[in-house]
């Protein structure tokens, strides 16, 4: 297809009802750019949200690449986006996508099973847990204060999980040292609700990370190791067979990435970056269900985190939300 797409961008700025804490320090505001492409009567959106501490590109760099782009784009150049920028491949790569293949989207999804993302220290989880009424599984940042402290609180969170069969993952974005990693999964043995234990290590630990699997019961799942279509494929020939949390906004090439999964069958959860309604229900609703379906609560429990609509809305109106950037 040679002929030329109309292209748009404009940068978006969500802010957290409150700031998430994670080892990486305080996150405020999710910002990202919105894309459009249009050619005839066909329009099609697209997002990129990066995360540069996780590895890819930073919203400066995609606002960089986005400029340079103009007013006009084919199909070639998306194809040749570099890895360099892989929240860059997956916005782009999304918008033609549904371009040449137009879909209906829902207003609003629903997962039927998402881990709900719990806010660092919270003294009233019961509050918490009974305003979620249906989710059974949740998530908890570890590694940001001393590990005494923290260790104290695990029973605490285990007691108040609404439902027996509740479930609970705890992500260390890999804040932890063996030893450390060691004390949470001795902890973590006198817990069966406790799903995994994310990236308790750093991404060039893989052999530790390995070896820790092999000496506790409970699993252990890689986040920032995976990050990237090559990290994953290069872990799955590596020999992983665990858990990998996989966030494919900022993963690269959706197409690259479905074809490394289907080759390899990962154990996923598949996982949110805090997008919005746009890369969300290309996620949920086409993406996903085109590599198979998942087996583990998604990691999509997110849009609670925001006041705004932009997890809701549909494409056009959080498009027109936006004030108008120019692209050239």
């Amino acid at each position: 297809m040679a002929e030329r797409i109309a292209f748009q961008f404009r940068v978006y700025q969500r802010p957290f009802r409150q700031s998430l804490q994670t080892q990486y320090g305080s996150w405020s505001v999710r910002e990202g750019l919105l894309l459009r492409l249009e050619m005839g009567d066909r329009i099609a959106f697209g997002e990129i949200a990066p995360l540069p501490w996780f590895g890819s590109e930073s919203l400066d760099e995609a606002i960089a690449f986005c400029t340079k782009l103009g007013s006009t784009i084919t199909p070639a150049a998306i194809a040749h986006i570099p890895d360099s920028l892989p929240a860059c491949q997956f916005g782009l790569e999304m918008a033609l996508e549904q371009l040449l293949q137009p879909k209906t989207w829902l207003v609003q999804p629903e997962e039927p099973a998402s881990a709900r993302l719990l806010p660092y220290g919270d003294d009233d989880m019961r509050t918490r847990f009974d305003g979620e009424q249906g989710c059974t599984t949740w998530k908890c940042k570890i590694g940001v204060l001393p590990l005494q402290e923290e260790l104290l609180r695990l029973p605490h969170l285990i007691s108040v999980l609404p439902t027996a069969d509740s479930k609970l993952r705890l992500d260390a974005n890999a804040s932890l040292n063996w030893e450390t990693a060691c004390a949470w999964l001795e902890a973590c043995a006198a817990y069966p609700q406790i799903e995994f234990l994310e990236q308790p290590l750093p991404t060039d630990c893989l052999d530790q990370m390995l070896a820790l699997s092999d000496r506790f019961p409970t699993p252990i799942a890689l986040d920032e190791s995976v990050a990237t279509v090559a990290q994953l494929q290069q872990i799955c020939e590596w020999g992983w067979h665990g858990i990998v949390v996989i966030k494919p906004a900022i993963a690269g090439s959706p197409a690259q990435l479905r074809q490394v999964c289907h080759a390899y069958q990962p154990d996923v959860v598949w996982s949110s970056v805090f997008e919005t309604a746009i890369a969300r229900r290309y996620l949920l609703q086409s993406w996903i269900p085109s590599v198979a379906a998942p087996t583990r609560a998604l990691g999509f429990g997110t849009q609670h985190w925001f006041a705004d609509e932009f997890g809701i809305g549909v494409d056009e109106w959080i498009w027109q939300s936006l004030p108008s950037q120019s692209s050239a």
